[in-house]
């Protein structure tokens, strides 16, 4: 069975899409619907696209405006072309980004409804009670940087995957992979890369200070 389908693998991923969405306090989370949490995932999709295609759009105009200003000069004329390849890559993934949303819906249906809504409520409950703690944890392993410097949904893989080791028992290397996994589909290849880094040294750190948590 591909990841993604497993309950706990799309309750992850739609716990990474709603949590900016829902309000609920952590102790009234366990009375949220599954609806909302799709809801919620749905919203933060279509913002993304929206937040995308403007950049997009910005892009293709300064481009267009380029071009038209390059005839004579060649380096106007490179950095046009490097302008409307970023546009398109941009429109790529904004629609990758559509499909995603559509697609929702129909992986939950796939699986167990309520063991992906327990975990992914779990999963909530877990970051939004120990956020702090959390937060502070990430910032302590990370070397000439902040958590708040980097994109908003590689943050909140660093607080998902955190709270799993931490809170939720789920073993490191596991933890780890499904990480890596949502910032391939969510992030790029800097931040893919960049996650795995940091979450081995917080592994590095969890066996140094000998947690109760699983290898």
């Amino acid at each position: 069975m591909p990841p993604r389908q497993q309950p706990r693998s799309i309750a992850r991923e739609l716990a990474l899409l709603s949590i900016s969405q829902i309000k609920t306090s952590p102790s009234k989370l366990a009375e949220q619907d599954l609806e909302d949490l799709m809801l919620g995932a749905v919203r933060t999709l279509t913002s993304e696209v929206q937040d995308i295609l403007e950049t997009a759009s910005a892009e293709t105009k300064r481009g267009e405006e380029r071009l038209l200003s390059s005839a004579t000069r060649s380096n106007d004329l490179d950095s046009a072309k490097l302008m409307v390849s970023d546009a398109i890559k941009l429109t790529q993934k904004a629609i990758n980004r559509l499909g995603t949303a559509i697609e929702i819906p129909e992986f939950v249906q796939l699986s167990n409804q309520e063991k992906v809504k327990e975990y992914a409520i779990a999963i909530i409950a877990a970051v939004k009670e120990n956020r702090q703690y959390i937060e502070q944890y990430i910032e302590e392993v990370l070397v000439a940087w902040q958590l708040s410097r980097l994109p908003k949904i590689d943050q909140d893989i660093l607080r998902i995957s955190v709270a799993e080791m931490l809170y939720l028992e789920l073993p490191i290397r596991v933890a780890i992979d499904e990480a890596v996994e949502l910032a391939k589909r969510y992030s790029d290849d800097e931040g893919f890369r960049f996650i795995n880094g940091v979450l081995r040294k917080v592994s590095d750190r969890i066996k140094k200070e000998k947690l109760p948590v699983n290898p």
